[in-house]
């Protein structure tokens, strides 16, 4: 497999795993916590905000778009077809629908979440932190998992 090759299965594979982990996020984590009481939704919360700030997310979350565009480059002086834009704008819409998505929507309400109280809060205060955070939390994930998935279709497309 020649060096192009390999840069193009680093960004699917990338962009893949992210993709992944935010629709299955969506469609299973997202149902199962909705079902969960308000004390016990902000202490899991809390728990996975943590917990997911390690080096198995991080890398391919932060590094897709810039796997992407290193690939879309590349592929430019290899090859003249349209799989380098399309490449090129898989990292577009990457780095504006999940990461952008992810910096302004997401980790706002997650430190906010973070900075409550939850053993200081009784049940009402908990209730409408719960109801506020979980609203706009969910409403940016479903955008950035669109994102994410589209630029993921986007990459494989760009190997086919």
């Amino acid at each position: 497999m020649d060096t192009q090759a390999w840069l193009i299965l680093v960004a699917v594979v990338s962009t893949g795993l992210s993709a992944g982990l935010l629709f299955g996020w969506a469609v299973s984590v997202m149902p199962g916590t909705a079902r969960v009481a308000d004390d016990e939704y902000i202490a899991v919360m809390q728990s996975i905000n943590r917990a997911i700030i390690n080096p198995f997310f991080l890398v391919p979350f932060l590094l897709s778009p810039v796997f992407l565009a290193i690939a879309s480059v590349a592929q430019f002086g290899v090859q003249e077809d349209e799989s380098g834009w399309v490449l090129g704008a898989a990292a577009v819409v990457y780095a504006i629908g999940v990461l952008a998505v992810t910096i302004a929507g997401n980790i706002p309400l997650n430190d906010r979440l973070e900075a409550f109280d939850l053993d200081a809060a009784d049940a009402a205060s908990a209730s409408v932190e719960r109801t506020s955070y979980e609203r706009g939390w969910n409403r940016w994930h479903y955008v950035r998992t669109v994102a994410s998935v589209t630029a993921f279709v986007l990459a494989v497309a760009s190997a086919l």
